[in-house]
């Protein structure tokens, strides 16, 4: 699968690259967090990640002053399994480099289907820091050629990804709202928990071998 880069045009549409000096030290507590073998953890609010200056100046110049969460998702992964968009943009910051594989909510198909054909993968360079907007389809990245893992710092708005408090049956798409402000598309060989909402059709891309 063709790997393009954050700084390519093509990554526009997706979302930009981010700049201020106060992030550089918000990356190097990342570089201290868990990294699993063959696996992926995620934590939405991490307290040493958001006490950082680069953590404040996420809520200050990411989102305005509403207020956010700090956390990470860290691991080993190679595959696609899902994908996920919010009503609001992300902003990731990398660690080590990784590699997103990304859509277009505009590709979703009323009955909640999506053709992975359609995914692009992108580097994220050790040390980016990236926006990538709420019609963005994506999920956990993945390992960047030659990685054994990667850290991806993950910053929304405060309250995201966090367990519903309530059932979500009324449309089809509210029944693919797994988490606060998460609606997802899963595949069915992405390994996800029973009963988690599918919908993306073809292959379950793996960048190791795709």
């Amino acid at each position: 699968m063709k790997i393009q880069k954050v700084t390519d045009p093509s990554f526009r549409q997706y979302g930009r690259v981010l700049e201020d000096p106060s992030f550089k030290g918000l990356i190097d507590v990342l570089r201290t967090k868990e990294m699993p073998k063959g696996a992926v953890v995620y934590v939405p609010g991490d307290a040493d990640l958001e006490a950082t200056e680069g953590g404040k100046m996420m809520t200050k110049l990411c989102f305005g002053e509403l207020p956010a969460q700090v956390g990470y998702c860290n691991g080993d992964n190679t595959k696609l399994n899902a994908l996920e968009y919010h009503r609001s943009s992300e902003i990731n910051f990398a660690a080590t480099d990784a590699v997103l594989l990304i859509g277009r909510e505009q590709d979703v198909t009323d009955d909640m289907t999506y053709d992975t054909s359609k995914v692009e993968a992108f580097l994220v360079p050790e040390g980016t820091v990236i926006e990538v907007y709420a019609t963005t389809l994506h999920y956990a990245p993945c390992n960047a050629p030659g990685k054994d893992g990667f850290r991806v710092g993950v910053t929304l708005p405060l309250g995201k990804n966090l367990e519903l408090k309530s059932e979500h049956v009324s449309t089809v798409e509210d029944r693919h709202l797994t988490a606060v402000n998460k609606w997802l598309i899963g595949h069915p060989e992405g390994g996800l928990p029973e009963g988690s909402p599918m919908g993306l059709i073809g292959k379950n891309i793996d960048i190791a071998v795709d």
